[in-house]
């Protein structure tokens, strides 16, 4: 079974290969490997996509995450937007949210946005995981301040070895263990033939050097995992990549992959 990421950001080792899209209910402030609590502050352009209806009031509702790319507009991923994660389709979800501003889950600071529209890459193949994003509408505005730049085609960023930072409220360790509040992971992009051996084309997923973008700690511990799907990885100061899937959370010789965000980019800026 593959691993698309949606119910955080996990650090740690898993046994399995789990689908990202699965949501456990169950929160938990354990410690993960090689995380770091992150501040929405320094972040704010971090959300968290929420159906209460859905995924229960316990964590806002929180699911997957989410990019404010655009003050109005959320990049997150394709698969968090299935009806296999909302249980519906995307546009009869009529408690769909994003939270921006909220670094603790169980608070109430910050907003709740509802989605005024949806969009869904029509090119996205759940098989193989390529072309895994989504553009979100917001009904309302969110500051200038909380839209982060997103790094096109050719940016130095997206360079192996470059340090990266992925931010999600997800599973913590692999096993169902959801964090309350924000954390950080700090990785580095790895070179594509790294994911290229971990992934050549089986029930995880196929790795597509073009459309994704090989990140992690090659010895594992550091990486993202189930509720974290959608969020950031971000490196100087730009955003590079959308949590999307891998096979367990922090093995050895399995990365994590993200949506290469230049593919959102060239998309965004055909009309879509």
């Amino acid at each position: 079974m593959r691993r698309p990421y949606v119910p955080t950001l996990a650090l740690a080792a898993a046994t399995a290969v789990i689908s990202l899209t699965t949501p456990a209910l169950a929160a938990s402030d354990s410690v993960v490997i090689g995380s770091r609590p992150a501040r929405i502050s320094d972040s704010p352009w971090t959300v968290a996509l929420s159906s209460r209806d859905r995924f229960g009031g316990t964590r806002s509702g929180q699911f997957c995450g989410g990019v404010v790319i655009g003050r109005t507009t959320v990049l997150t991923a394709a698969h968090c937007l299935g009806d296999d994660v909302l249980g519906r389709p995307p546009h009869q979800t009529d408690d769909l949210k994003v939270i921006a501003g909220r670094e603790d889950l169980m608070a109430d600071d910050g907003k709740e946005i509802p989605v005024s529209d949806i969009w869904v890459n029509p090119h996205y193949d759940s098989d193989t995981n390529a072309g895994d994003f989504g553009v979100l509408t917001l009904a309302e505005p969110l500051p200038a301040s909380s839209v982060i730049r997103m790094a096109a085609s050719g940016d130095p960023a997206y360079a192996s070895g470059t340090a990266a930072v992925v931010y999600g409220w997800g599973d913590l360790t692999g096993g169902g263990d959801y964090s309350g509040s924000l954390r950080a992971a700090d990785v580095h992009v790895l070179p594509d033939a790294s994911c290229e051996r971990a992934y050549p084309g089986n029930d995880s997923g196929t790795y597509d050097a073009a459309s994704m973008v090989c990140a992690g700690e090659q010895a594992g511990g550091h990486d993202a995992c189930q509720g974290d799907s959608g969020g950031p990885l971000v490196a100087q100061g730009r955003l590079i990549g959308l949590v999307s899937w891998g096979s367990g959370c922090g093995r050895a010789g399995s990365p994590g992959v993200y949506t290469r965000v230049s593919e959102a980019v060239q998309a965004l800026n055909a009309g879509r």
